[in-house]
This record gives C-alpha cells, structure tokens and sequence, in this order.
C-alpha cells in the first residue's frame, strides 16, 4: 500500500503483507551473512597486512637483530646502573634504527614526488644526530653537542667516503660520478667551514670587544646566515634536479664497455604503503628518542669507567650509531657503480650537518638560553678545515682526470703538440727578439 506523507514524499508501506515480510527477513539474513564474511575477510586483511609490514621493515634484515640491544640497555641501567655497558648496548641498539629510519624516509618519498621526497631526505637524512644533539642540548652537555657533530663530519668525510670509493674500486677499476652536484656540495662545506672558523679565531686571538659576547652573537648571526644559504641550496637542487640527473651522462665518462654501464637498472617500487611509512617512521623515531636519552646520559659515566676521556667517546664512538646507515648505502652502491649516490650519501650529509644541524643547534640554545656557538676550539677546527679542504681538492682532481679520459687520443697529442710548439716560437722567435730590443 502506497501512501503520501506532509512532505509529498510517498512511501510504500508493505509491513501488512506475509509474504513481502518474509522475503524482505530472508534478505536482510543473507545480507548480514555477507556483511560478517566481509567483516572476517578484513580482519585477516588487516592482519596480513600488519605481518607484512612488520616483516618487510624489521625480520627481513639480519641487522634487526641488534634492535633487542636498546631495550636491554634500558634495563640494565635501571637495574644495576653500569654505564660502561649501558653505552655500549645503547649504541648497539640505536645503530639498527638509524638504519631503519632512513629506510622508511626513503620509502616516504616514493609517494610524495621528487619535491617533497627531497625535503624528507634533506629533513630526516641526519635525524639521529639531530635527536642525539637536541637532549644532550636540553641536558646542557654543549662540549657534547659540539664533539658529536664534528665527529659525524669526520666519520662521513673521512671514513664513509672512503669506503665507498675502496668498494667500489675492488668491483670496477673507474667509476663516474656527478660534477655538478660535487661542486654544489664542496662548495657548501667549505662555506660551512668557514662559519665554524670565525668564532674560533676570534675567541684564540683574543680581540673580542666583549668577552663571551661577541664570541657568541657572532655565532648566532653565522648560524642563520648559514640556515638561509641551505634552504636556499635545497630550493635550488630541487628546482634543477632533473637538470643536474640529465648532465649526469653528458660530463662524465662511462669507463669499459659503455654499452653495458648506461644500461641503468630500474628503479626498485616502494616496499610498504604511504601510511605504513609515516607509522614506522614515528616509532623509529621515537625509539631513537627513548634510546638517546640513556646514551647521552651514560657518556661521562662511561668516560670515567673506562678511563677515557669524554672527547673520545664523543667523537669517535658515538657517530658511530647515526652513521651505520651510512656506510652500509655507500658501499652498496658504489660496487653498483652508483658513486653519485655515495658522495651524496657522505658529502651530503656532511653539508647537511655543517649548513643544518649544527646552525640548528645554535638557534634552539639561543631559544633555550643556551650559550651555544660555533667555537669547536682551535684543534678540531683546525682539523675539520684540512680534511674539507682535502676532500675538496679531492673532487676536483677526479673531475680533472676524468675530463682528460673524454677526449679522444688524436686530441690529447694535438694538445701535447700545441704546447710544444708554444715553447719553440717563445725559445727561438719571442726570446731573440725581446732580447734584441733590450741591446
């Protein structure tokens, strides 16, 4: 029976009839059957899911199994309170998620574009270091802050970059890289260094006007000049990035048999969803958080337990947890005869550190009113400048021998030639006659 309610809307009431009741029962149990099949199919959608993920990021990689090492380095500092083995469980445990937390800011940035992707490898590439430094800030450990960072410029520098380039030489006797995105890189470290250098020089020369203070506002003007010229080189690489990849086979030569080195692998599809990335990448991060707070606090513990001093631990042992991830993706692909990808992995986190992290730093003490600068003491700027300036003249000499490897044989005699016939119109032509006109 159809009826017209105030509204004009007509509706059909068949409640009276037994046999419309009956069929409309029947349908509505098969669609509740339906609904609960679905419901118990998602459920062990979910569920799968859930496995995969946790199997795809944590129980596929051997190197998980260090990640039990932070937790037992919690108990055992709240049980016996040894800070020597604290430290050493803490760096164990630590190394793992470092490594996870780069890989799940990877997997992020093939969801997000190259833009995007960028600013999250520029943003979360040295996140480790970045909590490590942000606690030990807040706990006023500044000589900690300071020691740490410059040994992660030391670390990737010095021993990943040379790593990479041991690797990658055991595989293949020539390998190619970039020009352009090392003469960015090169050219932002020794600006980075440079920053670091002032206030050093101020404070050993002893010509402040003030004392302690102009050492210091000297250091946070630095700091955020140093802060603009990164934003400003990030802005730039991600505007010119396919620019910089297309000049990546025009400038540098492919060594053996070119046919075979251009032939790229593709690229390799993300592992987890966008939302598995941004979940896992919360709790790596957080995990680094809990965990650095027990690291940070076990140092000068361990200092004095092990009869080492603070500088060593700081420099050389702690870079050691933020760096794992470093080292592991350099020689990767460097034996794939991928050295572009190794010098941004060592280069360009040294830039990020020096032009990013350690301005940062500054800023955040002087929100926090710390006196935070950029005065590493004399020594270790000193030391930091000579293996910039070495990695530098480095680039440069690997640009040069690689540009005279592209020119074909005819011109490299061409160019011997020439020069021999410079020095015989100056020996027997410019010399006699400047030398006639003299008389």
């Amino acid at each position: 029976m159809e009826s017209a309610d105030e509204t004009g809307i007509h509706v059909v009431d068949d409640i009276g009839d037994p046999e419309i009741r009956e069929v409309d029962a029947q349908q509505r149990r098969i669609q509740a059957f339906s609904v609960g099949l679905e419901g118990a199919g998602d459920r062990k959608t979910i569920g799968t899911v859930i496995y995969k993920s946790i199997y795809t990021v944590i129980l596929s990689k051997k190197f998980n199994l260090l990640i039990p090492f932070g937790p037992l380095a919690i108990f055992v500092q709240k049980k016996t309170n040894q800070n020597g083995w604290v430290f050493i469980l803490g760096l164990l445990g630590i190394m793992p998620l470092a490594e996870r937390l780069g890989y799940t800011t990877e997997q992020l940035a093939f969801y997000s574009g190259p833009t995007i992707g960028g600013l999250l490898n520029a943003t979360f590439g040295n996140a480790t270091e970045l909590i490590i430094s942000i606690y030990a800030l807040r706990t006023g450990r500044i000589r900690v802050v300071q020691l740490s960072l410059l040994g992660s410029l030391l670390s990737n520098l010095l021993f990943v970059l040379g790593i990479a380039f041991f690797s990658g030489g055991i595989v293949r006797k020539e390998q190619v890289f970039n020009k352009a995105t090392a003469v960015v890189d090169s050219g932002l470290l020794l600006m980075a260094v440079m920053g670091l250098l002032f206030p050093a020089s101020l404070h050993s020369t002893g010509t402040e006007v003030h004392l302690g203070v102009s050492e210091l506002a000297l250091s946070r003007v630095s700091s955020c000049v140093l802060l603009l010229a990164y934003v400003a080189s990030i802005i730039f690489q991600l505007k010119n990035i396919k620019h910089l990849e297309g000049n990546q086979h025009g400038e540098i030569l492919y060594s053996g048999d070119q046919d075979q080195d251009q032939d790229e692998e593709g690229e390799a599809p993300p592992e987890i969803s966008k939302w598995e990335s941004v979940i896992w990448l919360g709790i790596t991060a957080a995990a680094i958080s809990i965990l650095s707070e027990y690291l940070v606090d076990a140092i000068e513990g361990t200092s004095l337990a092990w009869g080492v001093p603070v500088a060593f631990i700081s420099v050389i042992l702690l870079p050691i947890g933020g760096n794992t991830a470093a080292v592991t993706t350099s020689v990767m692909f460097a034996m794939k005869d991928k050295l572009d990808v190794s010098l941004g992995v060592a280069i360009g986190s040294s830039t990020q550190i020096s032009m990013f992290i350690i301005p940062f730093c500054v800023v955040v003490g002087w929100i926090f009113g710390r006196p935070v600068d950029l005065n590493f003491q004399l020594f270790e700027t000193a030391t930091l400048f000579m293996t910039v300036l070495f990695v530098a003249f480095m680039m440069q000499w690997l640009q040069a021998i690689l540009y005279m490897k592209t020119l074909p044989p005819d011109t490299s005699l061409l160019l011997s030639k020439q020069q021999e016939l410079k020095q015989w119109y100056y020996s027997r032509i410019l010399k006699p006659r400047n030398t006639g006109r003299q008389k």
